[in-house]
């Protein structure tokens, strides 16, 4: 897959190692120190910033992700208005979004009734959606500038490095935890500075330019009328993936968000690999639409759905086959708390399974949103809002956080139907082949195989046990049905390294 290739190893290295980070966070030092109440707290500020950050980019994003290069290209890096252009927008969005918040504090306290910790520091949301927002600014220009790695190793490792430096800051009663949420609120401040500083140093870009140029006046009218469909689209998107944390909170309290935030996270590993392929292949995709290279799409639609389901059914079969004991751990680790975290089973298992279909999907995602028929993204975005919110309240009135995940399962599904869907009338991209059928067929055995192995008392041996029985039962099919030859080549590069590593060292 040439750069992407190369460079979503090298992002997925990072994000991996954010989600080693993220997960002795949220799976130990969070239970250890925190009540269940105040780490739903957390996961509501987290879930509520990024939704409004969005809200304040008002279409910028897309913007920069699409005609950046059209920007670079006719104009270079001193003439270039566009980062000044969108970070004025961008302040008007924050600036609009503050006058709302002053303007429905008590409506807002009010609706906060089951989750009145939440009330008492929500003001502390707004620092937190400022810093996130200018984050999200630079990174679409890093982006653009292919500084994908970089980027994600600010927003995945770097950010749950300050995370654990503040958890254990409370754990040992350095600070209270009204210091904390305020430290907190800033977690984005470093990151942002180091990126801005980054791309001031790369002299490929520059906020210095404050005349409107002539692409901008040629490409205004397409630019707007893409920005307002595409943030529409993206922040529909990310309303119906968040709107489960606002359900949780405002029905059911701060101490079942926390709950269905650890399976959301544990879910979420899953997404390592199309994480880091997001960022690589947005550029190169759009680059690929304007030279009109319809056989690069093709190539990387086909081995992004080939890679992603590999890996995707590897992490799936080590959650579904471990949860059990992770649940064990929690109520272990979190004794002084009551545990209380069974739940998770079925949780994680239902969400896994839902981001397992979204992986298996590949980048249509940004197939969609990088071409001319950009407009479809929007619609399916839109669609996605109107099956999965009133899904979630009812499910969630009926079946509690189960019937959450249900609903996340069915919109996930639906979604990725039509949008492959239309892929395939549209442009006849079929990226499946008989192998990935065969492949997803056995992987499941092979699960359902490992999971009747006699578990021993110790949570601690039965995941090694199974973890390791499934890893060579997963590697072996991949050798015979070969269903992605780039990662099983990388693995083998890899092994091979180590191994003439170790007999220098010997």
């Amino acid at each position: 897959m040439g750069i992407i290739q190369k460079q979503g190893i090298k992002s997925s290295y990072f994000i991996f190692l954010g989600f080693l980070i993220g997960a002795i966070n949220l799976l130990v030092l969070f239970p250890m120190f925190f009540s269940k109440n105040d780490q739903g707290l957390v996961r509501a500020m987290i879930d509520i910033g990024a939704t409004l950050s969005v809200f304040c980019t008002l279409g910028t994003l897309p913007v920069v992700y699409k005609f950046y290069p059209f920007y670079n290209h006719y104009l270079g890096t001193n003439k270039n208005e566009l980062p000044f252009l969108t970070l004025l927008i961008n302040l008007l969005g924050f600036a609009i979004l503050l006058f709302i918040g002053w303007q429905n504090k008590d409506f807002i306290i009010r609706k906060l009734g089951k989750s009145p910790s939440l009330g008492q520091y929500f003001g502390y949301i707004y620092p937190y959606t400022f810093f996130l927002l200018i984050f999200y600014w630079l990174e679409a220009f890093a982006w653009g500038l292919h500084k994908g790695v970089m980027t994600n190793f600010l927003r995945e490792t770097a950010i749950r490095v300050l995370t654990t430096i503040l958890i254990l800051l409370f754990g040992f009663h350095i600070v209270d935890l009204t210091q904390f949420i305020a430290l907190f609120s800033c977690i984005y401040l470093l990151p942002m500075l180091y990126l801005l500083y980054n791309l001031i140093q790369s002299k490929e870009w520059s906020i210095r330019n404050f005349t409107i140029s002539s692409v901008t006046k040629r490409l205004k009218g397409k630019m707007i009328s893409f920005a307002l469909f595409v943030f529409a689209g993206q922040f529909f998107n990310l309303l119906a993936r968040t709107n489960d944390t606002f359900m949780i909170v405002g029905l059911k309290g701060l101490s079942d968000a926390s709950i269905f935030a650890i399976a959301t996270y544990v879910s979420a590993i899953l997404e390592i690999p199309q994480r880091s392929l997001t960022s690589i292949s947005i550029p190169i995709l759009a680059k690929s639409w304007k030279e009109k290279d319809f056989e690069n799409i093709k190539h990387i639609y086909h081995k992004s759905v080939s890679n992603l389901l590999t890996i995707g059914l590897l992490l799936f079969g080590l959650i579904w086959l471990n949860i059990q004991n992770l649940v064990s751990f929690l109520n272990w680790v979190s004794h002084k708390q009551g545990g209380g975290y069974d739940a998770l089973v079925n949780l994680a298992f239902i969400l896994g399974l839902a981001k397992l279909i979204d992986l298996a999907t590949g980048v249509n995602a940004q197939i969609i949103g990088t071409s001319n028929f950009w407009k479809f993204d929007f619609f399916t975005n839109v669609m996605f809002v109107i099956i999965s919110i009133p899904l979630n309240f009812y499910l969630i009135q009926h079946y509690d956080l189960t019937g959450l995940a249900i609903s996340n399962l069915i919109a996930y599904t639906i979604y990725n139907s039509v949008r492959f869907g239309f892929l395939y009338f549209k442009f006849k991209l079929q990226p499946y082949r008989l192998k990935h059928g065969f492949f997803l067929l056995l992987s499941i055995g092979l699960m359902f195989l490992v999971h009747q192995i006699p578990a021993p008392e110790n949570f601690v041996a039965n995941i090694a046990i199974q973890s390791i029985v499934y890893g060579i039962g997963f590697y072996l099919l991949t050798i015979w049905i070969n269903p992605a030859p780039e990662i099983l080549n990388y693995f083998k590069e890899f092994v091979s390294k180590q191994y003439g590593l170790l007999l220098k060292k010997g």
